[in-house]
């Protein structure tokens, strides 16, 4: 088996809606942080993926598209725009996770019941098998989070850790 990460939608822009929002998706950057350490120890995959909508001001090039500056991201790291919810939609993901090897992905981002919802299910449409990672989701409706993790494979930072440590 082998996993990626996938960080989708958390992007600037998104931190500047309510308090309730920002607390979500700092408390989430928070546990996609130390991910992304497991992950960058063990030489595997990290996607991120971003979200385009020109309505909402999410267009390559402007600072409310990037990345939040708290995230660490390297030359390497796979970078994944879609105009969809599900992130396989119209996107190269799918070919490029096969052409890692890639047959488990680990879904952390925002918004819990939008889009990242939408890629877990899709995931299991191109064949992998997705599972979020508690307190890695974010959304504009906190209590939303609880669902979609009740409806969905869940695993705990700490047992992802000795998950990947074998």
């Amino acid at each position: 088996m082998k996993p990626a990460l996938l960080v989708i939608d958390v992007q600037k822009k998104f931190f500047e809606r309510d308090a309730v929002t920002r607390q979500s998706l700092n408390y989430a950057v928070e546990n996609i942080n130390e991910a992304i350490k497991l992950f960058r120890k063990r030489n595997l995959p990290i996607v991120f993926v971003q979200h385009i909508d020109k309505e909402d001001g999410l267009i390559p090039g402007t600072e409310g598209f990037e990345l939040p500056d708290e995230f660490e991201v390297l030359p390497t790291d796979l970078r994944i725009h879609k105009t969809y919810g599900n992130s396989f939609h119209q996107t190269l993901l799918q070919k490029e996770l096969k052409d890692l090897g890639v047959d488990t992905l680990i879904l952390t981002g925002f918004c819990a019941e939008y889009c990242v919802l939408s890629t877990y299910r899709g995931a299991y449409d191109v064949d992998l098998m997705p599972i979020m990672l508690a307190g890695s989701l974010a959304s504009v409706k906190p209590e939303n989070i609880k669902f979609v993790e009740s409806i969905s494979e869940v695993i705990s930072l700490g047992i992802l850790n000795k998950f990947l440590t074998g």
